[in-house]
């Protein structure tokens, strides 16, 4: 049995993926499994994926006959997974070397804890863009260790492609499979109402921005996860949320019901409900008046 598990999900990503494969191989703890899950890509991730696995005896690959979607296609690896702790690496992030070296360190300490990390954020091409995960978030100042549940509730800042926990810990949670885009929010929140996040701040990963990055080219399909999501959230949580968790929820409710960027959204509410009070009552007059009161 593998002490480390890496789940990477492969679609149409033929020019990042060899790299991706690579940062995994290269960890500095070897005790590990990498599952590469191929959802039908069209593009040279097939061939790259068969080359790598006949070097190294490490690696597990799996194809699909037609696309099912990220949601399904990463169950299905965490499904087939045997290490002691598990992982996920997008196909168009990497890992610096002592990524999982340096959580195990922690994990062993700290049974139950969802460990994650600062990431750099590259371009296409790999180069350093000088920015940081958090800061590409604007979540420098956020709470990122502890019992971060409620906090979360306002929006997800966490890297998943830098994040690992004990298998056992993922008992029952599961990526919704109709969520096409924020599934690994939907992920990040379950484990939050269970376990403890811990921090790293050194970055051992690399986030990729590029074209192809999935929330640029569906906009419509974003806005869409965004709705089942806080349904979800007020249906499954209810009980457990504070007031100021449910004015978050709605709040992002009945943005996303708008089409509105966060930035302009903020500038709105500034402009018109200043004050605490007063922006609580025409929020819910704009619940009340977007969809029925459905926006959320």
């Amino acid at each position: 049995m593998p002490l480390f598990s890496v789940v990477m999900p492969s679609y149409n990503h033929a020019r990042f993926i060899g790299e991706a494969i690579e940062s995994v191989r290269a960890q500095s703890l070897p005790d590990l499994e990498l599952i590469i899950v191929d959802d039908a890509s069209t593009d040279d991730s097939p061939r790259i994926i068969r080359a790598l696995e006949r070097r190294d005896r490490r690696i597990r690959s799996f194809f699909h006959g037609a696309n099912i979607g990220i949601s399904r296609t990463i169950n299905e690896g965490m499904d087939v997974a045997a290490g002691t702790f598990v992982g996920t690496l997008a196909s168009d992030d990497a890992w610096r070397p002592t990524k999982l070296e340096r959580q195990l360190a922690i994990l062993e300490e700290n049974p139950e804890a969802v460990v994650w990390c600062e990431g750099e954020v590259v371009d296409a091409d790999g180069r350093l863009t000088g920015m940081s995960f958090t800061q590409l978030l604007r979540a420098e100042t956020r709470p990122k260790s502890g019992y971060i549940f409620e906090e979360l509730l306002r929006g997800n800042y966490i890297f998943g492609s830098s994040r690992c926990v004990r298998r056992s810990s993922l008992a029952g949670i599961r990526r919704r499979e109709d969520l096409k885009y924020l599934n690994d929010y939907q992920f990040h929140i379950d484990l939050a109402r269970r376990f403890p996040y811990r921090f790293i701040e050194e970055p051992l990963a690399l986030y990729r921005l590029h074209g192809g990055n999935t929330v640029f080219a569906d906009l419509q399909g974003y806005y869409e996860d965004s709705r089942k999501l806080r349904r979800y959230f007020l249906a499954t949580y209810a009980p457990d949320l504070t007031w100021r968790s449910r004015y978050h929820i709605w709040r992002y409710g009945i943005r996303i019901a708008l089409k509105l960027p966060a930035s302009r959204f903020r500038a709105l509410l500034n402009r018109f409900a200043p004050h605490g009070t007063r922006r609580r009552a025409l929020l819910r007059r704009l619940r009340r008046s977007l969809v029925g009161g459905r926006c959320c």
